[in-house]
């Protein structure tokens, strides 16, 4: 078993991350727990902790497999996932919560979102066409390759899960201006896809929404603006130093979703200032060692799988904190490793596992070239 990514500084800092996340549900949900599941304010977190430690041992396993092994089998990851997709519209299989069907029920009363394993898989897929020519891809044309690439995203938005199509977009761009593709081209194709995001945004009444409540959130304050107004309160009620753990105020039902998408302005109140710039700094520092890992690694597979999870990871973390900030419309997305949820967990443990893994393998090539 190799062992050696247990001192890696990148290893340490998610650790630091699980605890801190861990921290961080037992505080923004313990009172919503407490009043909606029988007295059980440990409701959350428990389930938590068992996510977390089911993770953990996830990332060991990710970062043992044989890199070959990966990128022989890495394009497989996409359309099983879109088949996950499509099975949410089965009934009895899929579960719609909040008014969305993405969930997919397991036993034990687990749901599981193949939403988020998309945004990772998409990295792997694009991974995989740069280096068609090494796996089974080779023999597939471009066009099939393309319209690979865009079902799953229609299925997304069908989904009405807009922040994950997002994404997925916003780390295609990044991976295509990164492989030189001619900034021209990027806005050429931004203008083309301005009429289908107008489209898909206006023709659904709860997106117009979340965009009036993002331009003038005062407009409707008890309706479309209230979410904003009171992620708003809690940062500013953060001050420098904050309220202290458990203390926050807005989590006491004034916060919608406080346990999960606006957690983190549960943090900005508890913490303040100050707590927040110290676990952005955290972030921070592990997408700089994701950017780091990718830029060391000779191997274009390597490279171009560690680029597309670190970006994935960055414009994560991102938006969440964009959104509590009132910064970027409402997008229903969870802040990595802060929000509950085993889903988000159990796909980070396999995103970072996997960068883990080619910073393993690419020391130990650097290390046998040196005999």
């Amino acid at each position: 078993m190799k062992t050696r990514f247990l001192t890696s500084s990148l290893f340490l800092a998610l650790v630091a991350l699980f605890g801190i996340g861990l921290m961080q549900v037992y505080s923004s949900s313990y009172i919503f727990a407490t009043e909606s599941y029988g007295g059980d304010g440990l409701y959350f977190f428990k389930r938590q902790l068992v996510f977390t430690l089911i993770s953990g041992f996830s990332l060991i396993f990710f970062t043992q497999l044989p890199i070959n092994f990966i990128k022989k089998w890495s394009w497989v990851l996409w359309p099983a996932t879109f088949i996950l997709l499509c099975a949410t519209f089965i009934p009895g299989i899929g579960v719609k919560v909040g008014g969305a069907l993405r969930w997919i029920q397991l036993p034990f009363g687990v749901r599981f979102e193949p939403s988020e394993l998309l945004k990772v898989a998409f990295s792997f897929i694009f991974a995989s066409l740069v280096c068609r020519n090494e796996n089974l891809l080779g023999k597939l044309k471009w066009h099939w390759a393309i319209l690979m690439l865009l079902v799953p995203l229609a299925v997304l938005n069908v989904q009405h899960d807009f922040g994950s199509l997002v994404i997925i977009l916003l780390v295609a761009t990044a991976l295509l201006f990164t492989f030189g593709l001619n900034i021209k081209w990027l806005a050429a194709a931004g203008v083309a896809l301005l009429p289908i995001f107008y489209f898909a945004i206006w023709s659904y009444p709860y997106r117009r929404a979340r965009i009036e409540a993002f331009l003038d959130p005062w407009s409707d304050p008890a309706k479309k603006g209230f979410q904003v107004i009171q992620s708003m309160l809690s940062v500013h009620s953060g001050g420098l130093t904050g309220a202290g753990l458990g203390q926050g105020q807005g989590k006491l039902f004034f916060l919608p979703e406080a346990h999960t998408d606006f957690t983190m302005a549960v943090f900005f109140e508890e913490m303040g200032f100050l707590g927040v710039l110290a676990i952005l700094a955290i972030y921070g520092f592990v997408v700089f060692k994701g950017f780091q890992i990718a830029i060391k690694t000779q191997d274009m597979f390597k490279k171009t799988l560690a680029l597309g999870l670190t970006t994935t990871f960055a414009f994560s973390v991102f938006i969440n904190v964009g959104v509590v900030l009132g910064l970027v419309p409402t997008k229903g997305l969870t802040m990595p490793f802060m929000s509950y949820g085993g889903s988000s967990l159990l796909v980070l443990s396999f995103l970072f596992g996997i960068l883990l893994n080619i910073e393993m393998s690419e020391s130990q090539e650097n290390s046998q070239s040196s005999y």
